[in-house]
Parts: structure tokens; C-alpha cells; sequence
């Protein structure tokens, strides 16, 4: 069984290394973001392609090479968050759960038939970064459990419910930028979900300064803002340029800082 594993970042990594630990003859594994070359591929006679978190489409003629296709390991429960972002929308959109799905590729983003899915929770002050590890692992636990199943034949594929089918973007830089008029718990998310990157970030007295670990904190009846509201407890935040420092020592250092 001659396998070609397709992989870049931190969720395809613990992956490959299963693989690689239980015995799967990895006869090429592509870590960075290149353009596939079919012929090169088709030299090596793979049976099987499996990729994780590639962030390109895999053309027809690259998919049709291996005799049992090209299985896709994508962190969400698809159809659900089909796209390049499904990590950070779960934590922006407060889902308690998200998961990953096994799929059998097609030419579409995201849309091949369903091997196998595994749900997980999503914990309390969960970030991108931490979410992505325990994703990543689970994915590599699951793979290894299902992959002889599906290798004997013993598993149909199931078209996804395309009913049910929502889209993550590309995430860019700007996208961290906050927006002062959202709740704090909405931003709170955010700070989560974009750490480490694009990263949550704002502008104080035309200072940038990204806010590493904030946490919403709910205010009383009585208390001077409105009910239910809340404010932003900025933990850790970084000034450009600046080593990572407490939002309190920040705030000693700028006692007349203002959002802009």
C-alpha cells in the first residue's frame, strides 16, 4: 500500500506522524504549498492520497491517480464550515461543538462524500491555537481507527447534505481588527479565535496593539454600564514593538489612551 500524504501547518503534522508510527508506507509526503505535478505523482503509483489542511484545490487529474482516491481530513463537521477557516468561525459563532470529517475528495472545495466524522467539544476560553491541537490529534486518532475499514471496502461514502452547506473566508490581517461597538464577549471571541493569527489587534492614541488574551466579564444591575453588557478585561496585549506586557501595565504606561 503505497500512500502520498499532502500536509502543511500544525494540524497536519501529529497526521502524518500516526501514520508513520503505525506502519502506513508514506511513499512522499508534501509539507510545503507547491504546484503538484501529476506526472511526478503517477511515477510513484500511490494508492491512496491523503490530505490535511493544504489550503489549495487538488486538480482532477491528481485526484483520479490513486486507485482508492484521495481521502481529505478537514476540521468541522462538514457540510458545515466547509472552507479555509472553519476553526476560528466555530469560536467567533460560540459553538460548543465543532469536530472533523473524513471525505472522499472531489474537484469542489470541501464537498466529496463522507467517510466518517467525530465530534468534540469545544472548551470554556478555547483559542484558535489550542483548538487546532486537539483537533489535529483527534483527527490522527481517527484516521488510524477508521482508515482499515475504509481500505477493505467496508465503508460507503455518504453525499454531504447540501441544505446544510456554509462557507469560511480567507482570513487577512484586517480581520483582526476590533470593532469597539460589539459586545465584549463578541470580542473576547475574537481575541480567541485569531491567536495567534491575524491576531486581534486595535489602535490606542495611534499606537497598534494587539490584544493577546482578553476575557468578558458580566457587571451587575446596579454597576454604571447597562445590564447584561459586560466589559473587556484585557489579560496580556502587545504594543508594536513592545515586548508582551499585562493590560494593567499597559494602561499605567497610558493614562489618557483612547480607542480609536
Amino acid at each position: 500500500m503505497k500512500i502520498i500524504f499532502i500536509g502543511i501547518g500544525e494540524f497536519a503534522l501529529p497526521i502524518l506522524e500516526k501514520l508513520i508510527k503505525n506502519g502506513y508506507n508514506i511513499v512522499k509526503a508534501i509539507r510545503k504549498s507547491v504546484v503538484l505535478d501529476p506526472e511526478e505523482i503517477s511515477k510513484l503509483k500511490p494508492d491512496l492520497i491523503i490530505v490535511a489542511s493544504y489550503g489549495k484545490i487538488i486538480p482532477s487529474n491528481i485526484l483520479a491517480i490513486p486507485r482508492l482516491g484521495c481521502l481529505n481530513l478537514h476540521p468541522s463537521l462538514l457540510p458545515k464550515y466547509r472552507g479555509p477557516s472553519p476553526i476560528q468561525t466555530a469560536i467567533l459563532n460560540n459553538d460548543k461543538t465543532t469536530g472533523l470529517t473524513i471525505i472522499l475528495m472531489d474537484e469542489k472545495i470541501d464537498h466529496g462524500p463522507i467517510i466518517g466524522q467525530k465530534k468534540i467539544t469545544i472548551s470554556s476560553g478555547e483559542n484558535y491555537q489550542t483548538l487546532e491541537k486537539k483537533l489535529a490529534q483527534t483527527a490522527a486518532d481517527f484516521l488510524i481507527e477508521i482508515l482499515p475499514q475504509y481500505l477493505q471496502g467496508k465503508i460507503k461514502p455518504q453525499p454531504q447534505d447540501e441544505s446544510r452547506a456554509s462557507y469560511t473566508k480567507i482570513l487577512t490581517r484586517q480581520d483582526g481588527r476590533i470593532d469597539w461597538k460589539k459586545s465584549a464577549q463578541e470580542i473576547a471571541r475574537q481575541v480567541r479565535a485569531f491567536y495567534p493569527w491575524p491576531g486581534a489587534w486595535t489602535e490606542f492614541n495611534g499606537l497598534r496593539v494587539k490584544i493577546l488574551k482578553a476575557k468578558a466579564v458580566e457587571i451587575k444591575q446596579e454597576a454604571a454600564l447597562p445590564a447584561g453588557k459586560g466589559y473587556l478585561f484585557l489579560e496580556i496585549v502587545q504594543p508594536a514593538g513592545k515586548k508582551p506586557m499585562t493590560g494593567e501595565a499597559f494602561f499605567r504606561g497610558h493614562p489618557n489612551t483612547k480607542v480609536l
